[in-house]
């Protein structure tokens, strides 16, 4: 996974996957891309820097199941300038994991070090991690627990990534697949 240049595979399957839309937003373009990223102190991972930027902002269709969200609504309440609070997956719910003030840390995992790409309803959020070692990774994130996103952490059989995330998802394969 190449957070810093875009690989043209992966944009050629992005584009091939967003093809037939059904209403997503234009393109933002790369004035508005530096824009958002001069505002909060961060330049976004390929290869969702250059899909934002030349193809779309947003789509009706997924991924995911709400359609994802424009970059401008997925940075609205966050601080994607701030340190991405997590390095592994923490289900809170079953315990405080290793720090010191879980709770503050729990408030900072939806709001620190990442970009909203859209929800599955019911509280469950994927959000692009945009600073730290996570950069680049998808994470969910949900009212119980956050888990990072690609084969490598064992929930899913996907590259990782938002590239892998977008395959993932048009492949038309549950997000947590792996057994």
């Amino acid at each position: 996974m190449n957070t810093e240049q875009a690989d043209p595979a992966e944009l050629a399957a992005l584009r091939e996957a967003f093809a037939v839309d059904d209403g997503g937003v234009s393109a933002l373009g790369w004035e508005a891309v530096h824009a958002v990223e001069r505002e909060h102190g961060v330049v976004l991972p390929e290869p969702y820097r250059t899909f934002v930027a030349e193809m779309t902002d947003g789509s009706h269709q997924g991924p995911p199941e709400y359609g994802m969200v424009g970059l401008a609504e997925g940075t609205e309440k966050q601080s994607p300038g701030k340190p991405f609070p997590l390095t592994r997956g923490w289900l809170w719910e079953e315990d405080d994991g290793p720090y010191d003030d879980p709770e503050a840390v729990m408030e900072q995992v939806g709001d620190h070090g990442s970009v909203v790409l859209g929800t599955d309803g019911c509280g469950m959020f994927w959000h692009l991690v945009v600073t730290g070692p996570h950069r680049g990774h998808i994470w969910h994130i949900t009212d119980v627990g956050a888990m990072p996103f690609g084969a490598e952490f064992g929930y899913t059989t996907c590259a990782p990534g938002f590239a892998g995330w977008v395959a993932h998802w048009a492949a038309g394969k549950e997000w947590f697949d792996a057994e």
